[in-house]
Formats: structure tokens, sequence, C-alpha cells
């Protein structure tokens, strides 16, 4: 799908326009209150209708263009459907209080280190939105005083986009580099887990210092109280097995991972179906009944984005950026730490799409420096600022969390994070 520089006309320029706007406007939800999944859709589709209205003989090619990437934006819709279903029937069983019941302690340093390393290896196998959501609410029952509980939930925004990024399920901007080829399963694991523990460890070594003391009693014994659902701890289980399960699908059959989520997403539903379908007061138990709360908004913002994405690049745009970045970025290799920053703002998921169609695999081969460099920055620069991650936004809904807050307390450990890993990478990839 190459794209011919010299066809690039006013047209393109004119989606482009689109384009940031669009963009903008989902920078801006919060002002403008237009939910960014409907503006998604709508720069989508404004783009490609500017493209097809484009005179001459172009109409085939960006049909052709369009025709492939939706074949590859469809696989990795399809796999969101499933892990987040696979996800809200944990939740729905109330799964997770397994996990958050085991976090009862006294000090307060000792809760900030363990629940810091719970929420990394949690967004590994989910996504960094549900374990945000899922830690915040555990930490809001354990600690009173409010200046303590926001630097615990901003560790944990820490810890969930860190430990997103060295899985291909663990973040989105991850699974898409994943399902386009440009990492592997186990390199990606063995390049970046040792960067993602050892960049949080840095951070929650630094915030250690400002978190003192003990936790009181009643604070404990409030959360000992919690009960899952009948089958709770079992769905949990086979749950999170059928997510780390869909790699070694992948591996094992060669199939695309969407198929390895799908049959995960069967097993559970068969599962669920045989622990309740006896029961009719367990009926809002059954996958039959929680579709309905699966997210779908967040799907088809994504759907938007990439076909948005794919949309610039049809028009030749991402190609005419990466030849102006090879000209004046000194060395390639300090890309993804650009990338990184500005996911602290924008939309890292974007920025990757954008990455992918700029370079391919043609000037960066698989599990290299820059395409693992990029999914590691991708996913810590969005702790940069609150605004800059779903789990960094997610803390700020429920905790009415300020912007400048963040910025003070926050943002200087979670650059402690991004560059500790970023170097760590740059170290062991050329060494």
């Amino acid at each position: 799908m190459d794209v011919n520089l010299e066809e690039t006309t006013h047209f393109a320029y004119l989606v482009l326009l689109i384009f940031t706007i669009g963009y903008l406007a989902i920078i801006t939800e919060e002002i403008v209150k237009f939910n960014k999944a409907a503006t998604a859709l709508l720069m989508a589709v404004g783009c490609w209708t500017i493209l097809f209205f484009e005179p001459g003989d172009t109409i085939a090619r960006h049909l052709n263009i369009l025709t492939f990437q939706m074949f590859k934006v469809s696989q990795v819709v399809f796999f969101l459907i499933g892990a987040l279903t696979i996800v809200e029937i944990i939740n729905a069983h109330n799964g997770f209080q397994v996990i958050t019941k085991r976090l009862v302690m006294r000090s307060k340093r000792k809760l900030l280190w363990t629940t810091g390393l719970v929420a990394f290896f949690l967004s590994s196998v989910l996504d960094n939105l549900t374990t945000t959501i899922v830690m915040i609410s555990l930490i809001s029952k354990l600690l009173n005083d409010r200046e303590e509980r926001l630097i615990l939930g901003g560790a944990i925004v820490i810890a969930a986009n860190a430990g997103g990024a060295w899985t291909p399920i663990g973040d989105v901007s991850t699974t898409l580099l994943w399902v386009y080829g440009q990492i592997t399963t186990f390199a990606i694991l063995r390049g970046l887990f040792l960067p993602s523990i050892l960049g949080l460890a840095a951070s929650l070594l630094w915030l250690s210092f400002r978190f003192k003391g003990e936790i009181n009693n009643e604070a404990n014994e409030e959360l000992q109280v919690l009960k899952s659902e009948p089958g709770g701890t079992v769905v949990l289980i086979i749950g999170i097995c059928s997510l780390i399960f869909v790699p070694f699908f992948k591996l094992l059959t060669n199939l695309p991972p969407f198929m390895g989520m799908m049959f995960g997403l069967g097993v559970m539903w068969v599962l669920t179906d045989l622990l309740h379908f006896k029961f009719k007061e367990r009926n809002h138990l059954r996958v039959i009944s929680i579709l309905p709360k699966v997210d779908i908004s967040v799907i088809l913002f994504y759907l938007g984005v990439l076909l948005s994405i794919n949309s610039l690049e049809s028009a030749g745009l991402l190609k005419r950026l990466s030849i102006w970045l090879n000209l004046h970025v000194p060395t390639p290799n300090i890309i993804p730490a650009f990338i990184g920053l500005a996911s602290s703002i924008i939309d890292n998921v974007s920025l990757v799409a954008a990455t992918i169609g700029m370079y391919g695999l043609e000037p960066f081969h698989t599990d290299s420096f820059f395409w693992q460099a990029t999914a590691y920055c991708a996913g810590t620069g969005g702790s940069i600022l609150i605004i800059g991650s779903a789990a960094g936004v997610a803390f700020m809904a429920i905790e009415k969390v300020d912007f400048m807050w963040y910025m003070k307390k926050i943002t200087f450990p979670a650059l402690i994070t991004f560059f500790v890993g970023y170097f760590l990478i740059s170290y062991s990839i050329n060494f």
C-alpha cells in the first residue's frame, strides 16, 4: 500500500484540517461536552469522504487502502470487545474483591508498594483503565486522609500504565503494535519487563519518602466485610487465565489475536451459564445480562481514531511527516521518547497508529529498539499528565483530582518511571 507523494493534493490537507478540528474536540471533551466516541466517528467518516471526492483515478487506491486497513482495525475492535466483556464478567461477580482483601495491612509505606505492584501486574492482563478503577475504589476504603489517598492514587496510575506496557494485551497501544506485527509476544516480555518494573520501583521509592505512618483499623474492617458473588473466585481465575492464554493461542495456531480472545470469551460464557442456569436470582451474573454493561463507546472511539489515522496515511500525509522527521531529527531512536512525551497530552493509541503508518517495518524491523521503545514510552508517557491516559482520566473523575495538583505531586515521579525505563531499554538493546 505505497503512497505516491506526488498525489498529495489540497484534498489531503482538507482531510488534515478535519482531523485537527476533530482531535481538538476530543482533547477538549470536558469543555465542548461532545462524547469523544461520537467525535471520533464523525472525524473518521468526514476524512474518508473527502478523499473519495478527490477527482481522478485515486478512488480505487483509497478504496483498496480502506479495505486493507479495515481488516486490521476490525481485529483490534473484536479483540477489545472480547477483553472488555471478560473484564466486565469478572467485575459483575465482584471477583476483584478476592485480590483487594489481600491488601489489608497497617503500614502505609507497605501499602504503597503492595498496591503499586498489584496494579502493575493486574494491568498486564487487564486494561489500565479497569485496573485503576478497581484499585482506586479499594484505597477509598483504606485511607481517610484525602492527600494521602490522592498520592496513592497517582502511584496506581503510574503503576497501571507501566504494567500495561510490557505485555501485548496490557494496553491498547501495545496491542496495536502486536496485532500489526511490530512486536512479538516473547520479545516484548523479555525486553520491557525489567525496564517497566524498575522504572515503577524508582518512582515508588521517591514517593515512599512522602508516605509514612499506619492505617486505622476501621478502614481495614470495612474492607473485610465485602463479599463476592457466587463463583467469584472461579470466574476471576478462569478469566485471568483466558486473557493470559491469548498470546499462547496465537503462538500455537498462528491465528490473529482476536480469535484467542473470542475463544476465552466463549469459555467464560459457558462457565457462567453452567454456574448460574439453575438459579433465577443469578440471571444478572450471566453474560447475556452483562453484555449491555460493556462500554461500547470506548471501542467505537478507537474505531474512529484508527480509521482517521488510516485516512491520513492514504492521503500521503504520514509519509511526508516521516520524511520530515528523518531529515530534521538527528537519530530516529529518540522519536519514541518524543512520542511518549506527546502522549501525556494526546491519546497514545492515535500516536502509535500514526507511527505505524509513518514507518511500517521497512526502516525498523519487528522487535527492534524503535518499536519496543515506542510501546514503553507511549504507555508510560500517559502518566506524566493526568489527562494523558484513560487511567489518569478515571482517577480525575473518581477522586475529583485537580490538574495542577497532579502536576505538582505526580508528574515528577511519572517522569522518573518514563526516563528510567527508556534508558534501560536503550542500554539493553545496544549492549
